[in-house]
Formats: structure tokens, C-alpha cells, sequence
């Protein structure tokens, strides 16, 4: 059933005049005639008695004519809907992220781009990051918050922030009292990680920040790619855990306090990364990822600058 012949029967079923309805349509009266007689063949029924001094409607036209004018409503709706997504002015931002490193700037740059763009519903899910990466490839996700290193060739990369890390300690740990802790001070703890899928960038500079440190600490992998997990487990005295520094801005458990890990701390670069040519409405939320990226860096350096001043010349 063609659009164009409902939109031609309700123009003659409103006129009740195949001439006027003509007029108004722009368009020929024979053909117009024509295109609601194969409208009648296609359904089956008449919809119009004809007259010699108009037309009136059938018992079956009365009843088409609200179904003709509802699917008509819902056509140019769906023709609006595609127009505005196409624009950016609405539609789903599909965002995929890691459990454990939520950059502040990342929930700004959400509520930035709602109050620019009300009409697109933004649904965030975790991911893991190669995961994410597929389902950014695939058309899964529109975009996906990683950190690299990692796979990212032929993909659109926009840098987001540099997690530093945190250690969760317990109370009652004889760390705990300090200001920050180097990692050569947990030479002879256990250390407690998200398992290395969760999050392969930060958990490989975890090691090589090990490494640089020269100790060979215990390492527990949580069997639960969970944040409050691992918090729970170093609460619960099985050792201290080392989480990305966002982290410490989202969760907190009874008993445990974070510090920061004391320069030099490993770091890990978070992006976001979409497909190489992205929509209007894919293109709007990295643009603005990016003015607040740019805004923020400034801010971090100073901040980083004023730790490091801060701490004591020896561990």
C-alpha cells in the first residue's frame, strides 16, 4: 500500500470533491481519480460513492479514512525521527565503559551533551575494552571509553584523561596513616587488582610500575570484575588493592581509605574511540570530550605540579 495513495483518498475524503482535492494536491484530476480507483482495487472495497456532483463516503471509507490518517501521522513521525537523528537533534548515543575508570570529564561531557542535544537518549553500558573496540567496529556501540594502549587502528581515538592511581587501604594497615604511598612501599604486601580483561592498560602499568620499583610483590586478580569487590576484599584484610584514581571519586567502603600512589605513579591514558567517519550526532559528543579535555589539562597539570611539591623526601 503506497503512502501517496492514502494521502490522495484523505484529500478527496475531506473535500468530498474530486476537483478540489485535485487542486490541492497539485495534481491532475484524472490522475488523482485513477490512483484512488487502484487504492479501492488493492483494498478490495469501495471507499467513495460517485456522483455526478461529488462524492460521499462508504460505510468502509469512513472507517479507512482514521486508519489512513493514523498511519499517515506515524509516517511522517518515523520521516522526522530519521531526519532528526541524521541532524544529531535525536536518536541513541550507544556509550561503552570501563568498569573501573570513569574520568570525571566523562560524566560532564554526558551531561553537556544532553542539555545540547535533549533529544538524544544517551544508554552507557560496561564493556570490556577489546570487547568495546569490536562493538565500536561493528556498529554495536557509537562510542567507547578504552584505555591504550590498545587495538585502535583505523578507529577515530580522542584523547579523554590520564588516570593516576589510588591504593585502597584497610584502617588498621600500617600504610594507612600516610599521605601517599610509593609502590616500593608494598614490596611485602599483597596487592589486590581487577582481573587484567577488566582494564589491560592500567593493569599492565600496574606491573611495569612494579617492575621500574624493583619488588615482586603477591598479586591477587578479583574472581569479580567489580570495584566494590576488590574494596570489600581489602576491608576484609586480604591486602591493599590498587584501582585507577577515578575510582576513588565513585565508591568508598567501610573501613578502607585511598592515597594516592606517590610519584612516579603509573599512569594510564583514557580515550574515547568512534568509527573513522561518525554521525552528526556521534561527531557532537566527541567535540565536546574534546573542549573539555582541553579545558581540563591545564587544571591537572597545576594540580600535578602542586603534588609533587608536596611530597615527603623520603618514603
Amino acid at each position: 500500500m503506497e503512502l501517496r495513495r492514502l494521502r490522495y483518498f484523505v484529500a478527496v475524503a475531506e473535500e468530498l470533491h474530486f476537483r478540489r482535492a485535485a487542486e490541492r494536491l497539485h495534481l491532475a484530476q484524472p490522475a488523482l481519480s485513477q490512483q484512488v480507483r487502484k487504492l479501492e482495487l488493492e483494498l478490495g472495497v469501495e471507499l467513495l460513492h460517485r456522483t455526478k456532483r461529488g462524492v460521499a463516503l462508504t460505510a468502509a471509507g469512513t472507517v479507512f479514512l482514521e486508519e489512513a490518517r493514523r498511519l499517515l501521522r506515524h509516517a511522517d513521525e518515523a520521516a522526522r525521527t530519521a531526519r532528526n537523528a541524521r541532524s544529531g537533534a535525536a536518536g541513541r548515543l550507544r556509550l561503552g565503559y570501563l568498569a573501573d575508570a570513569v574520568p570525571a570529564v566523562l560524566p560532564r561531557a554526558i551531561a553537556a551533551f544532553a542539555a545540547r542535544h535533549p533529544g538524544v537518549e544517551v544508554v552507557p553500558e560496561t564493556a570490556p575494552p577489546r570487547r568495546a573496540i569490536e562493538d565500536v567496529r561493528a556498529g554495536r556501540l557509537d562510542v567507547a571509553v578504552v584505555g591504550l594502549p590498545l587495538p585502535t587502528a583505523g578507529l577515530n581515538v580522542v584523547p579523554l584523561a590520564v588516570e593516576s592511581t589510588v591504593v585502597a587501604v584497610p584502617n588498621r594497615h600500617p600504610l594507612s596513616g600516610r599521605p601517599a604511598i610509593p609502590l616500593s612501599a608494598l614490596a611485602d604486601t599483597t596487592i589486590i587488582l581487577l582481573p587484567r580483561a577488566t582494564d589491560p592498560a592500567f593493569y599492565d602499568g600496574v606491573i611495569a610500575g612494579c617492575r621500574d620499583a624493583d619488588i615482586s610483590p603477591v598479586l591477587i586478580d578479583t574472581a569479580e570484575a567489580q570495584v566494590e569487590h576488590v574494596l570489600m576484599l581489602a576491608a576484609s584484610g586480604m591486602g591493599v588493592a590498587l584501582l585507577p584514581a577515578s575510582a576513588a571519586e565513585r565508591h568508598s567502603t567501610f573501613g578502607v581509605t585511598f592515597r594516592p600512589v606517590a610519584a612516579p605513579a603509573p599512569q594510564t591514558e583514557v580515550a574515547l574511540v568512534a568509527r573513522p567517519e561518525p554521525t552528526t550526532m556521534i561527531a557532537a559528543f566527541l567535540g565536546i570530550a574534546r573542549e573539555l579535555h582541553g579545558q581540563a589539562r591545564p587544571a591537572v597539570s597545576a594540580l600535578e605540579a602542586a603534588q609533587v611539591s608536596l611530597l615527603p623526601l623520603s618514603a
